[in-house]
Parts: structure tokens; C-alpha cells; sequence
């Protein structure tokens, strides 16, 4: 058993290493949200997210890109949510532009292991043209005292009519520092298609009774390179019951 579990570690940390030396010269996702492993049993979860970019050049500023979530788990090791995802640009209306479901896999329990390990599976529909989207995510956990590390390694499919064939890839990595339940800070990266940045985000719980949460995010993030946006703005509001 020890074997195993030593195995599974190495095979793990191995398709991570993987994973980071390729996002620094493939395509990936633009700023969004930093997953964690952990699946809660018999909980339930409303959740609405956005990200809005600033930026000189006109093609990328004033993008707004919002997603509504209803999820729910289903054992100590799964999770599964479906997204609403609407796009604004600019002074255009506002419109539902694609369909998302989510699948989370819990893969060790928290703290079995050096770090905690996790897979996120996505798939997302286009709405008015034909397009498709399947993404995998290796999630990973590493606690340091009050520290904790958070790291997403992704690999995404685009197929269809209305696209060209294309594998991408993605790393988005937090740094958080547990200052108390109510506010935590926070420094994230994300590295993809057309993006490169960093910046800072502070996070958050309130317990508004028995069983109930509400996690919040907000924060912004400064694009290091010549290809992403100036900044791009993010924040999360989580309600779990």
C-alpha cells in the first residue's frame, strides 16, 4: 500500500512538472478562478463569478465575462455544477454565450499525503455558433504552516464547425496566507492563451448560520507582457448549504 501510494505521488508530481513546462509556450484560458481539491459531502452551492479587463488596445478592453453555477455533491469524492456563461463587450447588450458542466474528483484526502491532489473535468457548449470545449485540470494543494499553495495545471480541447482544432494549455497558481476566517490575502498567476499576469486578491468566509457559507474573492490581475490586457479585474461570491 505504501508502494502504491508513493507511486501514485511520483506519477502525479510528474504529469505536473509536465504540465508547467508546457503552459510556458502554449495557449490556455484567460483569468478566472483557482480550484481547490476538496469535496465537502451532501453540500450544495449557488455561485456567481465575472472578470472584467481594462486594456489600451480596444479589441480587449471592457470585456466582461460573467458565469452563474448551481452545483451539488454527490459523495465525499465528487462534485458536479452547471455554469450559465454570459459575454459583454464594450457598450453591446449583454448575452448568454455558452453552457458549461463541471465534474470535480477528489483523488486523496487532505493531508494523507504530501500534498492533496484532485481533477476537474470541463465540458462547455457555445450557444449560437458550433464550438466545443473539454478541459482537464490537475489541482493540487500544498500547505506550509499558514501558508497554502494552490496550483492548477490544464489541458483543453477546442472542436467544431466554427473553430479551428486546437489543444491549449493553462497554469494558474495562488499563494494564500490564512490571516483569519473573515479576510485572507492573496497573490495568484495565471499563464495562457494571450495572457501572462499576476496580482493580488484578497479571499474570504462568513458563516451565516449552521451548515451555510458564504466565500467570497476579489481581485485583480496586471498583465506582464504586451499580449494581455492591462488588467483584468475578477471576483467570486460562493453561498453553500
Amino acid at each position: 500500500m505504501v508502494r502504491r501510494a508513493a507511486g501514485l505521488q511520483s506519477g502525479l508530481f510528474c504529469l505536473l512538472v509536465m504540465g508547467i513546462g508546457s503552459v510556458a509556450r502554449a495557449d490556455g484560458p484567460v483569468v478566472d478562478k483557482v480550484y481547490d481539491p476538496y469535496v465537502q459531502p451532501l453540500e450544495r452551492e449557488i455561485e456567481l463569478r465575472g472578470i472584467v479587463q481594462n486594456d489600451s488596445n480596444a479589441t480587449r478592453d471592457e470585456i466582461q465575462l460573467y458565469q452563474l453555477g448551481v452545483g451539488r455533491s454527490w459523495s465525499d469524492k465528487w462534485w458536479t455544477e452547471a455554469y450559465f456563461i454570459g459575454k459583454q463587450v464594450g457598450d453591446g447588450g449583454f448575452a448568454l454565450q455558452a453552457f458549461e458542466l463541471e465534474a470535480k474528483w477528489q483523488m486523496t484526502e487532505q493531508g494523507e499525503y504530501w500534498a492533496d491532489w484532485g481533477l476537474l473535468f470541463e465540458l462547455e457548449r457555445e450557444r449560437q455558433v458550433d464550438i466545443f470545449e473539454l478541459s482537464t485540470r490537475l489541482l493540487v494543494v500544498k500547505e506550509w504552516g499558514r501558508w497554502v499553495t494552490t496550483a492548477n495545471v490544464g489541458v483543453n480541447y477546442e472542436w467544431g464547425d466554427d473553430i479551428v482544432k486546437e489543444w491549449k494549455t493553462s497554469l494558474a497558481v495562488q499563494g494564500r496566507y490564512r490571516l483569519s476566517r473573515a479576510i485572507e490575502p492573496a497573490l495568484e498567476l495565471y499563464v495562457g492563451q494571450n495572457h501572462a499576469g499576476i496580482g493580488p486578491v484578497l479571499t474570504g468566509e462568513f458563516r451565516p448560520g449552521i451548515g451555510k457559507k458564504l466565500n467570497w474573492e476579489f481581485g485583480v490581475i496586471i498583465g506582464v507582457d504586451g499580449n494581455s490586457p492591462d488588467q483584468t479585474w475578477r471576483g467570486l461570491i460562493e453561498y453553500e448549504f
